[in-house]
């Protein structure tokens, strides 16, 4: 090697990030492995690549001893001392064992060994990158779809839609710009794989930031997502500066802003509703868009009675339970749903729910209609 190849190994640690000093121990490393396979030599050996020159020596190592039994691995210290008097026992004695031809051994595996650690250097660089950027959103380009994989392609690598991942009904044709939620990052054998999602409430929560500057500046905040991807989501917001609606923040004028994020996540219905550290409120506003009557409250089981108006009943409930579903994954409370007349049944026959609180009071604007 000479001069030339350490100049490459400057430009490659400019340009890759791959420090001089990492690919010099690296291929030290190998040149030792080389040079053990080549010459079928047991001895322990050192090899030395001159940072400035490029020069490479290859030293035998062995350990001062006061009676040698093998020649390849020891020294005897009378001969290690006509050597250096500062020796003692069980220093090492280095024998420079270089052969005339190591040069064009040292050239065969500088290559590989370099093209090797970059090709690490830049995986493990995507792996950082990518790493940082676990549960934040990414637009990527659909590149392929292969055994039911969405392949994706992020720029400087590619990331994979799951099945598990996917949103029902949802079609992926080469060449689409979507967006997606970096759900994990993981180290492979074949560098690293970035899992993405279309399906985790928090691509929801990314979309919002990304539409709403209140959001954004901190004005407004997003308690909480549920969702059942491809089909609905409740949001929950609450607003920081007392003058500003939230959820109108987020709906937008005529509705642009989340009408802009629906478009997103083909069509999946958006239900906006505003927090309260009132649990009663905060429960009836999550079963939006039903009116509620009252709410009533079993701490010790965070379980909540909820009465709508008989005409209401189905709607609070949702199709196939799902809009009671999502509203007791977003509020963290069981929640049972019943009309005025079956609650007025359950009072009659003394059913109704023990250690509970009547809170008609505290939700005057769920009047019914």
């Amino acid at each position: 090697m000479n001069t030339e190849f350490i100049k490459a190994l400057d430009d490659i640690e400019k340009e890759k990030g791959v420090s001089k000093a990492i690919l010099l121990d690296a291929l030290e490393a190998a040149l030792i492995s080389a040079y053990k396979k080549n010459f079928g030599s047991s001895q322990n050996v050192e090899v030395i690549i001159d940072a400035e020159t490029g020069q490479v020596q290859v030293y035998a190592l062995k350990e001062v001893v006061e009676e040698v039994y093998d020649n390849l691995l020891e020294v005897s210290a009378e001969d290690a001392y006509a050597k250096d008097p500062k020796l003692a026992l069980g220093d090492f004695l280095r024998f420079e064992v270089t052969p005339k031809d190591f040069g064009r051994i040292a050239a065969q595996n500088a290559k590989q060994v370099v093209v090797q650690r970059i090709r690490e250097a830049e995986r493990d660089g995507i792996f950082n990158e990518y790493a940082s950027r676990e549960n934040e959103m990414i637009t990527g380009v659909v590149q392929r779809v292969t055994r039911n994989n969405v392949l994706i392609n992020l720029g400087k690598t590619e990331g994979v839609l799951l099945p598990a991942e996917q949103m029902p009904m949802e079609g992926y044709n080469q060449g689409d710009r979507i967006k997606c939620y970096i759900l994990e990052v993981k180290r492979t054998s074949k560098g690293p794989q970035i899992i993405l999602s279309r399906t985790h409430p928090g691509l929801v929560k990314r979309l919002f930031e990304l539409e709403v500057p209140e959001i954004e500046e901190g004005i407004v905040e997003i308690f909480g997502v549920a969702r059942e991807a491809g089909s609905r989501t409740k949001l929950a917001v609450y607003n920081i500066e007392a003058n500003v609606d939230p959820v109108g923040a987020c709906v937008g004028e005529k509705g642009s802003r989340v009408k802009a994020i629906v478009e997103e996540l083909n069509g999946e219905k958006i239900d906006i509703i505003e927090w309260s550290n009132e649990e009663q409120v905060f429960i009836a506003n999550a079963l939006s868009p039903s009116k509620v009557v009252f709410v009533t409250l079993n701490e010790a089981e965070k379980a909540a009675l909820v009465v709508v108006p008989d005409y209401q009943l189905s709607l609070a409930i949702g199709k196939e339970g799902q809009n009671a579903r999502l509203a007791a994954k977003l509020t963290g409370w069981k929640i049972d749903i019943k009309s005025e007349t079956q609650y007025d049944e359950l009072t009659k026959k003394n059913e109704t729910p023990s250690d509970t609180e009547d809170v008609e009071e505290a939700l005057p604007e769920q009047e019914v209609e």
